[in-house]
C-alpha cells in the first residue's frame, strides 16, 4: 500500500486539527502540506511502532515545532493590528498546552496517545490539558445560536453550552429561522448542523448570517465530507456526529479564543 493510501483516511482530520491549532485555514494547511512533502521526500519517516494516525500526527508536530514562521503565508508582524490581534491571542496558551488539549478534546486521542505524539510523559500531558482548559474557560461568556433540527441533539448541545457559562439565545431548525434569530439577537457564536428540517442547508444559513454580521461558527454534522473537500474555503471548526461532549467544549473554547471579536470586547 502506498504512503498516500495509508494516510488518506486521516488527512481531513489532521487538516482540521492543524487549523484549530494555528487558528487559520491557510496556515494549518501549509503545515500539513509540509508534513506530506517531508514524508514523500524521505526527510521524515512514520513510526512503525505506532498506528498510522498517531504516526502522522507525530510527524506533523515535528514539522510544526521545527518550521515556525517559515511556513506563515505572510509576515505576521506586519499584519498585527495591536495587542488584540489573533496572532497575539494565539500565543496566550503555551504551544504544548494547546497541542495536548486539542489532541485529546478535539481529535479524540487518549492522553497516552497524546503523550506518544508529543514525546511527553502521561502526567505532563494531563497537566498541560488542565492548564489549557483553565485559560480557555477564563474567556468571557457569549450568546450562542444553535441551528439544529433534531430536538434531542439540540438539547444536548444547549446543556453543554450552558455548562460552559454561555447563554443560548435561540435554537432553530431551518435556514430562515436561523437568519431571523441572528437578526433579532446578534450571536457571539453559531453552532450549526448542515442538513436542516425543511431540507434547507445550515451552510447556506451560516453564509446568510455572516453576510450581515461577524461571529465564529462551529459545524456539528453527520456529513463532514460535504465540507472537507479541499475545493473551497472550509470551516476551521468541524465536529462529526455522534460527538463527544468534551469535543464540543473544546471546539467552543477554541472558536471563541481565536475569533478576533472576543478580545476586542471590554471585560
Amino acid at each position: 500500500m502506498s504512503l498516500l493510501a495509508r494516510l488518506a483516511p486521516h488527512l481531513p482530520y489532521v487538516r482540521r486539527y492543524a487549523r484549530a491549532l494555528t487558528g487559520d485555514q491557510t496556515t494549518g494547511d501549509n503545515y500539513v502540506r509540509a508534513t506530506l512533502e517531508a514524508l514523500a521526500a524521505g526527510e521524515r519517516e512514520l513510526d512503525a511502532s505506532a498506528s498510522p494516525r498517531v504516526a502522522l500526527y507525530q510527524v506533523f508536530h515535528a514539522i510544526w515545532q521545527s518550521a515556525g514562521a517559515k511556513l506563515e503565508p505572510r509576515d505576521a508582524e506586519s499584519d498585527v493590528g495591536g495587542p488584540d490581534d489573533a496572532v497575539h491571542r494565539l500565543m496566550r496558551i503555551a504551544p504544548r498546552s494547546r497541542q495536548a488539549f486539542l489532541l485529546t478534546a478535539l481529535e479524540g486521542f487518549t492522553p497516552a496517545e497524546a503523550a506518544q505524539i508529543l514525546g511527553l510523559q502521561f502526567g505532563d500531558v494531563e497537566r498541560l490539558i488542565a492548564q489549557a482548559q483553565a485559560e480557555i474557560d477564563a474567556e468571557l461568556a457569549t450568546d450562542v445560536l444553535i441551528i439544529e433540527d433534531e430536538p434531542v441533539i439540540a438539547a444536548d448541545i444547549e446543556a453543554l453550552v450552558r455548562e460552559l457559562g454561555h447563554n443560548v439565545s435561540d435554537i432553530v431548525a431551518t435556514r430562515q429561522e436561523a437568519v431571523d434569530a441572528a437578526r433579532r439577537s446578534a450571536p457571539g457564536l453559531v453552532l450549526a448542523d448542515i442538513q436542516l428540517a425543511d431540507g434547507s442547508s445550515g451552510v447556506d444559513a451560516v453564509k446568510d448570517i455572516l453576510s450581515e454580521q461577524d461571529a465564529p461558527v462551529i459545524f456539528i454534522t453527520a456529513f463532514p465530507e460535504r465540507l472537507l473537500t479541499g475545493e473551497r474555503p472550509e470551516p476551521t471548526f468541524l465536529i462529526t456526529k455522534p460527538f463527544q461532549p468534551e469535543t464540543v467544549k473544546a471546539a467552543i473554547g477554541q472558536a471563541l479564543f481565536f475569533h478576533p471579536r472576543r478580545v476586542a470586547e471590554p471585560a
